[in-house]
């Protein structure tokens, strides 16, 4: 997905979105960090194998989150008062 997009794709949100996605991403960053300390204490090798997929999927999530949030311009609140 993220090959078809250039480096002139932007997109606007809202900033409540982007608070949303910022969450989100912290989120899995915590939640892959909690689960990697986890492994060691793993037993048979198909858990640990997949404890640590899950690990690379949570970063890899959080990372695409990150990219599209580097792309994306926050849109301006509108006024309170109509001009």
């Amino acid at each position: 997905m993220l090959e078809n997009c250039t480096a002139t794709d932007s997109y606007e949100i809202s900033p409540r979105f982007r608070r949303s996605v910022e969450e989100r991403i912290a989120r899995l960053e915590r939640d892959a960090a909690t689960d990697e300390t986890q492994i060691p204490f793993l037993v048979h090798e198909d858990h640990i194998h997949r404890q640590m997929r899950l690990v690379a999927v949570q970063r890899t999530e959080a990372l695409r989150m990150r990219l599209f949030l580097d792309r994306a311009r926050t849109r301006l609140p509108r006024p309170l008062i109509e001009i």
